[in-house]
């Protein structure tokens, strides 16, 4: 069960605090915000994308390494920039929204996701209803 004090946080933070919390392991969370401002890429085309991703896609790498299990909000994770981890147990949920929420100028028009990745809708849904679809859809 989520802590229904979570719902002020991004549906993101607390799955983080949710698996922390129940499977006693720390959990990383890795956003492409902070990456971009980490890296100093301001470049949303696909090839800025794409560098995004694989600066992500290193710590991930390092992070899995030392135990530690990691949450990724990334927007638009390509196939080709996913499938250079496949040497890892990774579980893919795609999580969007309709909901305007001031940052439609940088998303992306190519989305991409394979048939056994979970896509999750967040539409008008709070984030204990957004947790609770992962958790239910995870088993």
């Amino acid at each position: 069960m989520v802590n229904l004090g979570l719902e002020r946080l991004r549906w993101q933070k607390a799955l983080k605090e949710h698996l922390e919390l129940n499977n006693h392991r720390i959990v990383e969370h890795i956003d492409g915000d902070g990456l971009r401002h980490i890296f100093d890429n301001k470049d949303y085309s696909k090839e800025g994308r794409m560098k995004n991703l694989r600066n992500s896609n290193s710590i991930i790498r390092f992070l899995n390494h030392k135990g530690y299990d990691v949450v990724v909000s990334m927007v638009s994770p390509y196939n080709e920039i996913r499938n250079e981890l496949n040497d890892l147990d990774l579980n893919f949920y795609f999580v969007n929204t309709s909901e305007v929420r001031g940052r439609e100028d940088y998303f992306a028009k190519d989305f991409e996701h394979n048939s056994n990745d979970i896509v999750i809708d967040t539409t008008n849904k709070s984030v204990l209803e957004s947790l609770n679809e992962i958790f239910t859809l995870y088993r």
